[in-house]
């Protein structure tokens, strides 16, 4: 029952909370009460069984210890008038694009853009501060501090999840992409834990950029996010084997690449590129679709992925760019060439506990011939991270070497 609660929960808490902020306001409150449903749930679930309507239940449950909570506060009185408090009776069905609005509402401008980011992922995405920090490659006490600062922020700016309207899309959608691509990327590639996908956040991600494109669907950059975010799920089943360790790109069998999600990514991204600016969203996905459509891995166009890297460190320069194109240069102009790029990454505060730059300097180490140095950053970068199969494949990658 365990895992199948979580499964729930993951699930159902950004429905859950939608729902709550929708009607009541006071995200902060709301957020204390859907944890305590879970909490309700885990001593109920197992003995009564799960619910015909899990999600009516957290909702009602949750309604009903943010009320009491409201209520005995007398300092918010005037709050509980306004907001026209009351447990609700039936089954609480909240609309089906709840997620959607309060990543909206996270998106908030009187925040700044690391902390939309950060609260939206823990709101919709469920995602932990430890998860959260990883991503930003901050420490966890940092983020813990963002994600407190941008609650009493919003609570402060009077931000209701009703006020969110279709006039706030333009002025939002930024940073709700870069929210969908984190959440996704999160799925996609956990940071932490037993397994080395989760596919729960990858289809959540998908599904809200689904919804956000058909609200804005002149926006070329939200069709780009949608079709790198397909073009990379479509080859989910081959990154693991039955072991659930990790399988390297070069080695995937290419005939359990999803060729349905490739071909809606590949369409999306070709109806978008000639109707505006070109932007970081959509240099991914044309990457991806360039990886997609080899096939084999030596078929792949590495000078065209190496040209589209150059545009996208144009378009959005940072350090993880820069790592990512090291590799389409090792593959056009030798494994010295990437190593130059990355060692000066070595330095950067940025990567300094991010394991994949130690993994990617390994492989190019390893195809340079310095095997010493190769096993050296291998065991490194298994050290720095925090996900098992990754970890598993990096020893194994260090021992091969080492044989």
């Amino acid at each position: 029952m365990d895992g199948e609660l979580e499964d729930v929960w993951r699930r159902e808490s950004p429905h859950v909370l939608g729902a709550l902020v929708r009607r009541y306001g006071h995200f902060d409150a709301c957020e204390d009460a859907v944890q305590e449903a879970l909490l309700a749930a885990a001593v109920h679930w197992p003995r009564e069984g799960l619910p015909a309507n899990p999600r009516g239940w957290l909702i009602r449950a949750a309604s009903r210890r943010l009320v009491d909570a409201l209520r005995s506060d007398r300092a918010r009185i005037d709050r509980e008038s306004d907001a026209g408090l009351h447990v609700p009776t039936g089954a609480a069905v909240p609309g089906s694009d709840d997620s959607l609005h309060v990543l909206l509402l996270c998106c908030h401008p009187s925040l700044a853009p690391a902390s939309q980011v950060a609260l939206t992922l823990r709101a919709v995405g469920g995602l932990t501060t430890e998860q959260i920090a990883a991503a930003f490659l901050v420490p966890v006490a940092t983020m813990g501090q963002r994600i407190s600062r941008a609650k009493a922020r919003l609570s402060a700016a009077g931000a209701r999840l009703g006020d969110v309207t279709a006039a706030d899309l333009p002025e939002r959608v930024g940073a709700a992409r870069q929210v969908l691509y984190l959440i996704f990327n999160e799925g996609y590639a956990a940071s932490g834990g037993a397994d080395l996908v989760d596919v729960s956040l990858t289809a959540e991600a998908i599904r809200l950029a689904r919804e956000l494109r058909r609200r804005l669907p002149s926006d070329t950059e939200t069709a780009g996010l949608l079709a790198l975010m397909l073009l990379t799920e479509a080859r989910r089943a081959a990154r693991t084997d039955g072991r659930g360790d990790l399988v390297p790109l070069a080695d995937q069998d290419r005939s359990r690449w999803d060729r349905a999600l490739v071909a809606e990514g590949v369409a999306l991204l070709e109806a978008a590129l000639p109707s505006g600016p070109v932007g970081p969203f959509q240099l991914q996905a044309a990457i991806a679709a360039v990886h997609d459509e080899a096939g084999a891995y030596a078929d792949t166009d590495w000078l065209q992925i190496a040209e589209l890297y150059r545009m996208l460190q144009a378009a959005a320069p940072g350090p993880v760019v820069t790592m990512n194109r090291a590799v389409a240069v090792a593959m056009t102009e030798g494994p010295d060439a990437g190593l130059a790029m990355l060692d000066p990454l070595l330095r950067e505060p940025a990567l300094e506990r991010a394991h994949r730059l130690h993994a990617v300097r390994a492989h190019l180490l390893e195809r340079a011939g310095r095997l010493p140095e190769a096993r050296d950053a291998f065991h490194e970068a298994a050290r720095l991270a925090t996900s098992t199969p990754e970890q598993r494949y990096l020893l194994k990658k260090a021992a091969t070497i080492a044989e």
